[in-house]
């Protein structure tokens, strides 16, 4: 029977020395119907199911359940299905984003070209632009549908995160629990800049929604119970036990025997814990089903044997390594994680919480205090690029990790975000029609060599 320092212990085994660090980057696309712009289905010839086929063709294990196919496993990452079709790639750890560039390059150019067999296109852009929810079909993996039966029990916009939305996230390490706690408390306060710099995603059902990120704003009303940012990130003695404590106490969704889904939603971890599950009466859980349960919290930051920075947009190629690059900037360099330790070390969790509604409407314009997003952006960034400078990470050309940085750099210093300027495109240069959207956020067939 497992106690809570089991729990605990479980997290804590993630810990490694720095030099062992590495970074992985998670990020989807929505798919589309190239012909009549249109969302894919899983089945038929030009559906997802054909998609993962021709690119499964290219190397690989197929991931599947009950007979489908719904992934492919290959070289310690995976390609897989989101509820309404978006295709995620979950890269593999990695020392330098120069190997994050070439893993998203080579993901892409395969993309492409099966793509391009299918007629088919994938937009990198936070929201489906145009589609309502009925018209997205759902992808036929057993976890879906016990979600589908319970998101709407607990919030208004659940369905539209899991069929609307596309994300970009960045997976990092952490050496010890102090280490971990203060990488969570960054991560927790920046969340919101992030969100906001990270802005793609401004249509809904063909015009505009009125969030620069409406993937942002769906997650303001998804679960308040395993959303958002747990108060407990901010106690000053914040550990590996108070995660655990703040996970027991959001409902579960299932737990998998002999490969097949039980819906348990609602129920506590805490019951399971005591063998007191309705659905496996007299069963205790695994360490296997910790792991499972840890990977249905969604906060903004989230702790497994790793983090996970989840509060970008997905967007346009180059903001794939972007997003990475700023989070290794920041927290695996020594001097740079002290700064944006002394950044945000004052800010409460009411404020941060406040911040992270008002920054998917306003974005830089967000005020903070007595200053605003647009100049805490600044203050970020620039804490990144020093931090990759001094990391001393160089391609053949003597160039560091800080090139990377470049579209956000761009951005800042245009004072717009990339959800800004299709609105502004969408106003006055094309003619309120949203067809060009579907060229400006597709992933290119072919892609530039690294900068």
């Amino acid at each position: 029977m497992l106690t809570m320092d089991d729990l605990a212990a479980w997290l804590a085994r993630g810990a490694k020395p720095a030099q062992a660090w590495r970074i992985g980057t998670e990020h989807e696309k929505i798919g589309f119907d190239a012909r009549s712009a249109q969302p894919l289905a899983y089945a038929g010839a030009r559906g997802v199911r054909a998609l993962l086929r021709l690119l499964l063709a290219d190397g690989g294990t197929p991931i599947t359940e009950q007979g489908r196919i719904i992934g492919i496993a290959r070289n310690h990452a995976s390609v897989t299905l989101e509820p309404g079709g978006q295709l995620e790639l979950s890269g593999a750890p990695l020392a330098s984003i120069f190997e994050t560039w070439h893993e998203t390059r080579t993901h892409l150019s395969l993309l492409a070209r099966a793509s391009r067999a299918l007629d088919v296109g994938f937009l990198s852009i936070g929201f489906a632009p145009t589609w309502p929810r009925t018209a997205i079909p759902w992808m036929p993996k057993q976890r879906y549908r016990i979600m589908r039966r319970y998101m709407p029990r607990v919030g208004g916009q659940g369905l539209d995160m899991m069929l609307r939305t596309a994300t970009v996230q960045a997976n990092l390490d952490f050496s010890d629990e102090r280490d971990m706690a203060r990488k969570m408390r960054i991560g927790a306060c920046l969340q919101p800049l992030v969100t906001a710099l990270f802005a793609a995603s401004p249509f809904a059902e063909g015009r505009p929604s009125g969030w620069l990120s409406r993937r942002a704003a769906c997650w303001l009303d998804t679960d308040p119970d395993r959303t958002g940012i747990p108060a407990c990130i901010f106690k000053p003695d914040f550990g590996f036990e108070d995660y655990v404590q703040w996970a027991l106490d959001v409902p579960m969704y299932f737990v998998i025997r002999d490969g097949r889904y039980i819906d348990c939603a609602g129920q506590s971890f805490r019951a399971f814990m005591a063998g007191k599950l309705p659905q496996l009466p007299g069963e205790t859980p695994t360490l296997d089903d910790w792991a499972l349960h840890l990977s249905t919290l969604f906060p903004d930051v989230r702790l497994k044997q790793y983090i996970e920075m989840r509060g970008a947009d997905a967007g346009p190629w180059p903001w794939l390594c972007a997003l990475p690059a700023l989070w290794k900037g920041l927290l695996y360099e020594e001097r740079a994680r002290a700064r944006a330790w002394d950044m945000i070390a004052d800010w409460s969790h009411a404020e941060v919480m406040q911040l992270r509604a008002l920054a998917p409407r306003l974005g830089f314009a967000a005020p903070f205090r007595d200053t605003n997003v647009h100049a805490l952006c600044m203050r970020m960034l620039e804490i990144a690029r020093d931090g990759l400078a001094a990391l001393r990470i160089t391609n053949a050309r003597g160039d560091d990790e800080s090139v990377f940085l470049a579209p956000l750099i761009e951005a800042v210093e245009a004072r717009q975000t990339q959800a800004e300027r299709w609105l502004h495109a969408w106003r006055h240069e094309w003619g309120q029609d949203l067809t060009p959207l579907f060229r400006a956020a597709t992933e290119p067939l072919v892609l530039p060599e690294l900068p």
